[in-house]
């Protein structure tokens, strides 16, 4: 089973991915950590800040990652946002029934409601550079963003919009 989790930023993604990993004993890969390695090691030129151009990046290495995974019998989380909106044109038949696909994302009213809480818990899990730039017009058009192209992909979302809680039944 392979489970990609993805959302906008502060959505609670590598939170979910933990919570999973304690429940069902997968190991998860990180993509903003294959993103740091990559960066880091001089591999790329791309900057943390070139969302576009590294999902362009990423998303091939993570798609090939996740088929050998299925076609070695291997369970997996995949954890990150760098997942293109249109992810399951990379899959066929033999691929798709491992895959579960979950789709985090916060209402506009839940992010001017709770937008401290928001930014309390941005590093619950692993300790984020602080993001002096977070604001709530930003997590709002990240949000919007995302919902749509997700949506018009016809995919769900798990929306966020009153109460914060990350309990996802999973078929497994």
């Amino acid at each position: 089973m392979i489970i990609i989790i993805t959302g906008a930023s502060h959505t609670g993604k590598t939170v979910l991915a933990q919570k999973l990993l304690e429940q069902y004993h997968y190991p998860y890969l990180s993509i903003d950590h294959l993103k740091m390695g990559l960066i880091r090691s001089g591999n790329t030129d791309l900057t943390p800040m070139d969302d576009d151009a590294l999902t362009a990046y990423l998303w091939p290495i993570v798609r090939e990652m996740i088929k050998t995974a299925i076609e070695n019998g291997q369970n997996l989380i995949v954890e990150g946002c760098y997942i293109p909106f249109d992810w399951r044109r990379d899959f066929n038949e033999r691929y798709l029934p491992s895959i579960r696909f979950i789709c985090l994302a916060m209402t506009d009213e839940y992010i001017k409601c709770h937008i401290d809480a928001i930014i309390k818990h941005e590093s619950d899990i692993e300790s984020r550079l602080i993001d002096n730039d977070i604001s709530i017009d930003g997590l709002i058009a990240d949000n919007q963003g995302l919902i749509k192209g997700f949506q018009d992909a016809g995919e769900q979302i798990v929306l966020i919009d009153s109460e914060y809680k990350l309990s996802i039944a999973l078929e497994i």
